[in-house]
């Protein structure tokens, strides 16, 4: 058993490295975040600032609390990106998967290593400049309130993200193209994990359909235990409480995408190997 890990975790990080180098030749990718990611920002401060006013508060969050839920949105963006749909849906359609389903590993578990790698990537090239400019040019305290429960969070979001968007690349393998599929989904996710707007200014059954949705795991659970609070659909929750629920949506979404996984390979017929 020691040694079936230990071969795994020697398997991750070789993938994980390898993709690291490979990415890091195109590190200016990255650094196109660092001029986009606080230019978002900039504009979403100017239009909260002006939509407060002179007001304290709005939905139960004060304006301080949502310039800081959406630099860390911005923030766990970077940490949580995902591609694993755009990659399982190139392998499938250029018949590249069969090299794969041919291998005693999952492929699920080399395209987690992928990402692993290409997050450590976006951490220094994304992530910690962008950080650097919200803390120093826009003076805003970056320091989450809850340093260990936000990391084991973002934790949980990383892995959400990832079955996520695994399971939307398995589409690939029951329609001919699904791009336009994945650009409807990214929208719909965009909404609904509250990058664009905090999830508390939906309307109130909205609120309440995200519970039993994976949206909000990705990105606003994060971000509002960042602030230290948690609030949706009039439920306000301890902070632990949230996090097993987090973690049981994770659970959940494993388990879906393995589902799909072994439906999904069946209908592989190696077109274009």
């Amino acid at each position: 058993m020691i040694d079936f890990i230990s071969q795994k975790l020697n398997f991750l990080k070789a993938v994980a490295l390898a993709t690291y180098k490979e990415w890091s030749a195109y590190r200016t990718h990255s650094l196109v975040s660092v001029f986009v990611g606080p230019v978002y920002f900039a504009v979403q401060y100017f239009i909260w600032t002006a939509v407060y006013g002179g007001s304290n508060s709005l939905n139960g969050m004060a304006l301080q609390d949502m310039i800081r839920y959406f630099g860390a949105s911005a923030l766990i963006g970077y940490l949580v990106m995902d591609f694993a749909d755009w990659n399982l849906s190139m392998l499938v359609h250029t018949g590249k998967f069969l090299t794969f389903s041919l291998r005693p590993l999952h492929h699920r578990f080399f395209a987690l290593a992928q990402k692993i790698g290409h997050r450590i990537l976006g951490f220094f090239f994304e992530f910690l400049p962008c950080l650097v400019i919200f803390v120093f040019v826009f003076q805003i305290d970056m320091m989450p309130v809850y340093p260990f429960y936000t990391l084991l969070s973002v934790l949980l979001a990383f892995f959400m993200t990832f079955y996520v968007h695994y399971c939307l690349g398995l589409l690939s393998f029951w329609f001919v193209q699904s791009s336009g599929i994945r650009s409807v989904f990214n929208l719909v996710a965009d909404i609904f994990s509250g990058t664009l707007i905090p999830l508390v200014f939906f309307p109130g059954w909205m609120q309440f359909v995200q519970f039993f949705l994976p949206f909000q795991y990705m990105n606003y659970v994060p971000a509002m235990i960042f602030n230290g609070s948690y609030t949706l659909g009039g439920v306000t929750m301890e902070i632990p409480v949230i996090l097993c629920i987090q973690f049981c949506a994770v659970i959940v979404a494993f388990l879906i995408s393995e589902i799909l996984y072994r439906c999904s390979v069946r209908r592989f017929t190696g077109v274009g190997a």
